[in-house]
């Protein structure tokens, strides 16, 4: 039976009770959590929803559409479950599935003609991984939206909201700054699943979250988000506080990157792009030993 984590606890903002990282998890998870749609609604301006990835049909799990943000132009994409059964159901539980991703890539490329900004809302617990999705190309699917982020030639903001699993979160995720709520969570399986893998059992989830350091403090201090946006209390108690306070931090990232790209100027292009690609080399370490 795995120890329990002494670090757990960590990673609590001032005044706010002790939370391991299960515990936040749980909060991520939470149905009446604000989603992407909720975002939209407060943030944006002129929503037009773009649908259809031109090969196979309309997946709405993943949103997507042209709008404006503090009177500029953008283009926004994100995950969207469901508060109820019917609403998980007709968007599959926030799983998008190939088509989905193949959305935002085209998507993508939309806002890469026009000189559109992208701002995305991360919040899944992962890629569909149903029967039918696998036939349909689930990994190519994802690999190709990760692709085409990595070279668009537009500033991209991405924010966790919620629950950031695995390839179907990281597959909107490779933008040039990566914030993220207190409360949600990022990592490549869900502790449920990391435990059933290295314990065989699901119930060690708990010490599995305190060992995959799923948490926004974790992230940010390996370097991996840009910034972690405090939630006084959780999102889905204070949902229009906490989407106010994320559009605050989208504007002040967005604005510092239009400040140093031009999209008739080939060098600012290129410096944007080489920055990213940086940004995201540089995560990580490793040390060889004798």
């Amino acid at each position: 039976m795995p120890a329990s984590n002494p670090a757990a606890g960590r990673n609590n903002s001032p005044g706010q009770p002790t939370l391991r990282a299960i515990d936040r998890v749980r909060i991520a998870r939470d149905p009446q959590r604000p989603g992407t749609l909720d975002y939209i609604a407060e943030l944006f301006t002129n929503f037009i929803e773009l649908h259809g990835d031109r090969a196979f049909g309309d997946d709405q799990a993943m949103i997507g559409g042209l709008a404006a943000f503090q009177g500029r132009g953008v283009l926004v994409l994100g995950h969207q479950g469901g508060a109820n059964t019917r609403e998980n159901l007709a968007r599959n539980f926030g799983m998008p599935r190939p088509e989905g991703f193949r959305k935002s890539r085209r998507l993508m490329r939309h806002a890469e003609k026009f000189g559109l900004p992208i701002i995305t809302f991360i919040d899944t617990s992962g890629a569909d991984p149903g029967i039918g999705s696998e036939e349909r190309g689930q990994g190519t699917a994802i690999a190709e939206s990760l692709l085409e982020m990595v070279g668009v030639r537009v500033p991209i903001v991405c924010v966790v909201i919620g629950e950031g699993g695995s390839g179907g979160a990281l597959a909107i995720s490779l933008g040039d700054r990566l914030l993220m709520l207190e409360n949600a969570v990022y990592a490549v399986a869900s502790p449920e699943a990391c435990a059933a893998i290295l314990w065989k059992d699901s119930s060690f989830a708990a010490e599995a979250a305190d060992t995959m350091r799923v948490t926004a403090a974790d992230l940010q201090r390996f370097g991996i988000i840009d910034e972690l946006i405090q939630e006084v209390v959780a999102a889905h108690e204070a949902p229009r506080e906490t989407i106010a306070a994320v559009g605050k931090r989208i504007a002040v990232h967005l604005d510092e990157l239009l400040a140093g790209w031009d999209p008739g100027d080939p060098a600012s292009v290129e410096a944007l792009l080489n920055a990213r690609y940086a940004k995201f080399r540089k995560i990580g370490a490793w040390h060889e030993v004798s």
